[in-house]
């Protein structure tokens, strides 16, 4: 079914595309469409002392607002992470700013952080009846100088932490200028001891603590891998998420669209996603959790990824790609490589 409802989406522009996607999903859940339809098998997992109804994710990006947890969640995730999330509402980047290269099953997006904001946001997680796992995803607007960077993400940290589950530090849009720098040992330092001080304070005043993850982009070379292992274990950092999107194109030279700036994701980020995985899983104390993402297009390639070291997946475009039906074969692949691990 899906194949069909892609094909009408695929003739509209992506971000059209994506907003229409988004509101059938909407509308399939409230007329309990999507939760008749979607009964993935459960496979319970505990990672970073949460408990996850199975390991697979949906990725950040899909519902920037917080506005379809839901619907996503009737589609069989163990987990909704949403986001990327800013203090202040922001545009984003002019039109047209994503860009499909279905040659390639594959998108190319410089979207830069369009959202309405942390506080809408949170209005949004308090309403959700998912039962599922909930991540937030925070990070700067692009206005704010770098010096001060550490104050935006302290922001959404303080508003976001009553509701979320878990929160992601995104350091590793290529979207927002020099946002990447901050994966620099010296800067990625400075920033996460103060967010993990404020962390400190957040967990007294709430009693609870919240899993702080980091996500970090797939250009990376083994020196700067090993120097944000470095950091990340020092600031007591829960998880990491390996990866982002990538500025690299050699895996789409000559398609359509292919030299559009942006971040590239889909099946062609995977080799490089999954080097830089399994170099993470060397580089950090195993306590650490890693979840995978990039490249996931079936099973398959969720079950590597777990085989790789990931303890969770994640997916986005894959899910533009394949449809509900990608969550559950996730699920069985993962099980059957964890039963031979």
């Amino acid at each position: 079914m899906y194949s069909l409802i892609r094909k009408a989406l695929f003739l509209t522009d992506p971000e059209t595309a994506h907003s229409l996607a988004l509101e059938g999903l909407r509308l399939g859940h409230v007329v309990g469409a999507t939760d008749l339809l979607c009964k993935p098998e459960r496979q319970p997992v505990t990672v970073m002392g949460l408990h996850f109804p199975n390991p697979v994710g949906m990725a950040a990006g899909m519902d920037k607002n917080g506005d379809y947890i839901d619907a996503l969640g009737s589609v069989g995730f163990g987990f909704i992470e949403v986001g990327t999330v800013t203090p202040r509402p922001q545009a984003g980047n002019p039109r047209p700013r994503v860009f499909r290269l279905e040659k390639a099953r594959a998108m190319i997006n410089r979207l830069g952080f369009n959202n309405k904001g942390v506080d809408h946001l949170v209005r949004q997680a308090e309403k959700r009846k998912f039962k599922g796992i909930l991540g937030i995803n925070i990070s700067k607007n692009f206005d704010t100088p770098h010096a001060k960077a550490a104050e935006d993400y302290l922001i959404c940290l303080e508003k976001v932490y009553p509701h979320a589950d878990y929160i992601t530090i995104n350091i590793s849009s290529p979207n927002t200028r020099g946002l990447r720098d901050l994966q620099g040992a010296e800067q990625l330092d400075t920033l996460l001891a103060a967010i993990d001080a404020r962390r400190r304070q957040l967990t007294q005043e709430h009693d609870r603590r919240v899993p702080l993850v980091v996500k970090v982009a797939p250009d990376l070379d083994d020196q700067q891998i090993t120097d944000i292992a470095k950091v990340v274990a020092a600031n007591e950092i829960d998880g990491l998420i390996a990866t982002n999107t990538t500025v690299s194109r050699d895996a789409v030279k000559g398609l359509r669209h292919a030299d559009e700036q942006g971040g590239l994701s889909g099946a062609p980020v995977k080799d490089k996603a999954n080097h830089v995985l399994a170099a993470f899983r060397v580089a950090l104390p195993a306590e650490i959790a890693l979840i995978g993402t990039g490249g996931i297009i079936c099973g398959e390639d969720a079950a590597e990824k777990i085989r790789l070291g990931a303890d969770l997946v994640q997916f986005y475009t894959g899910f533009v790609y394949r449809g509900p039906d990608l969550v559950g074969d996730c699920i069985k692949a993962i099980s059957a490589a964890r039963a031979q691990l």
